[in-house]
């Protein structure tokens, strides 16, 4: 992969109403016409998304939205599409004229501030009129960062870029780490990984992609197998690997395989941990405990790869919970950005890794989730659950097996 994922990438989400030059500025930041430029109005009918490389930052990845002040009925479809890139926008750039700025400005920094977003509002076309000083004094005394800028002419870029910096999140700039706390430098993981309809040609999937680039960035061994495989590789080593990780559909072959004091998960688990939130979804499966016959169950998938064969999530994972439900459930399931506004019919939501998400996307689910009271919980852990080994998954995970009694996981086993 010669590019960094999009879901590593900090998502840049630049708003305001129509004809206020947003265009114009992202082309000037990225020094290439991205977006579609035009005196008239609502030219900017779909976001329009650009990714590259922001130094010191790094990877970014920019999205220019519809003006929030269309009209229509089509207006009001592109609003509603454009209010939505806020779920998954890390720094929010709002750009105005200096001689607009209303209610609609203010309902939109308080937006951005409830969803603790970091905001920068650009005055643009100030060669034109010049902001209003209270103004912007104002906004600075409410931690906004505000700049000047004439994007036609290239002014006032470089501060933009100076004020992006500032508002980046830290932990884009020092990010975690997938699994180095649970492979040492010197020590081993070995990665299972199953070769089957589904698998890319030529090619593994990111998240194991990402794991074996962790595992190197911090001085650690890897070594790859597929599951039937796995036993004879034990038996090969040395010494045992610190960590055995598997795709988590190959997980009751894999757990008995794997030696009790080698411990195992899978890669989703790792991905909830490093993307989402691991207690949030470890209490999210222990609902399913609850469930019964004819409940509804949502499933979403963040890629909208073509479902073939003995589909994960369309085939597997269904499967696995009926049965252990020990009747029909009713699935639905959504792909990429599609979400349903309405989570009341659902006892349970299950999402895939996120691989292709940033984690402002993920933790704005399940945000929504805890708002609407549902459960959320994510493939592996679900799995882990259905399948009797859950214990045995969250075993690298002391510290989230803590958060519950023992009667709790035991009845969970």
């Amino acid at each position: 992969m010669k590019k960094t994922p999009k879901g590593l990438r900090l998502h840049i989400g630049i708003f305001g109403r129509r004809n206020v030059g947003k265009s114009s500025l992202l082309n000037a930041i990225t020094g290439q016409s991205v977006s579609i430029v035009s005196e008239e109005a609502g030219t900017t009918t779909d976001p329009v998304e650009k990714s590259m490389e922001l130094l010191p930052i790094g990877p970014v990845h920019f999205i220019d939205t519809a003006g929030l002040d269309d009209v229509g009925a089509l207006g009001a479809l592109r609003v509603q599409r454009a209010k939505t890139i806020i779920d998954r926008t890390d720094v929010a750039m709002l750009v105005c004229e200096a001689a607009q700025w209303g209610a609609f400005e203010d309902d939109l920094i308080n937006l951005f501030q409830t969803e603790r977003i970091p905001v920068i509002v650009c005055f643009n076309k100030t060669d034109i009129q010049a902001p209003n000083k209270e103004k912007v004094h104002q906004l600075q005394q409410q931690g906004v960062d505000v700049v000047q800028t004439a994007a036609s002419r290239q002014a006032g870029i470089d501060e933009v870029k100076e004020a992006l910096i500032r508002k980046t999140p830290e932990e884009y700039l020092t990010p975690p780490s997938i699994l180095s706390d649970l492979v040492p430098p010197g020590e081993m993981a070995m990665l299972v990984v199953p070769i089957d309809l589904e698998a890319p040609k030529g090619r593994l999937i990111l998240p194991q992609v990402q794991t074996i680039r962790d595992l190197l960035d911090n001085d650690a061994y890897c070594m790859v197998v597929k599951e039937r495989e796995l036993r004879d590789a034990l038996d090969r080593l040395k010494r045992p690997p610190a960590l055995i990780v598997t795709d988590s559909q190959a997980f009751l072959k894999v757990a008995g395989d794997t030696p009790e004091e080698i411990p195992m998960t899978s890669f989703s688990i790792l991905f909830a941990r490093f993307k989402g939130d691991l207690p949030t979804f470890v209490q999210g499966a222990l609902s399913i405990e609850q469930l019964q016959p004819g409940d509804n169950v949502l499933i979403a998938e963040a890629c909208s790869h073509h479902p073939i064969g003995e589909d994960i999530g369309r085939v597997k994972i269904p499967r696995w919970l009926t049965q252990y439900v020990g009747g029909k459930l009713q699935f639905e399931h959504v792909q990429g950005h599609d979400f349903p506004q309405d989570l009341s019919p659902y006892k349970l939501i299950i999402h895939c890794g996120s691989c292709t998400f940033n984690p402002k996307f993920l933790f704005s689910r399940i945000h929504k989730c805890r708002t609407a009271g549902v459960p959320i919980t994510n493939y592996g852990i679900a799995i882990a659950y259905a399948l009797g080994i859950f214990k045995r998954a969250l075993q690298p995970f002391p510290q989230v097996q803590d958060m519950y009694d023992t009667s709790s996981i035991t009845a969970a086993k």
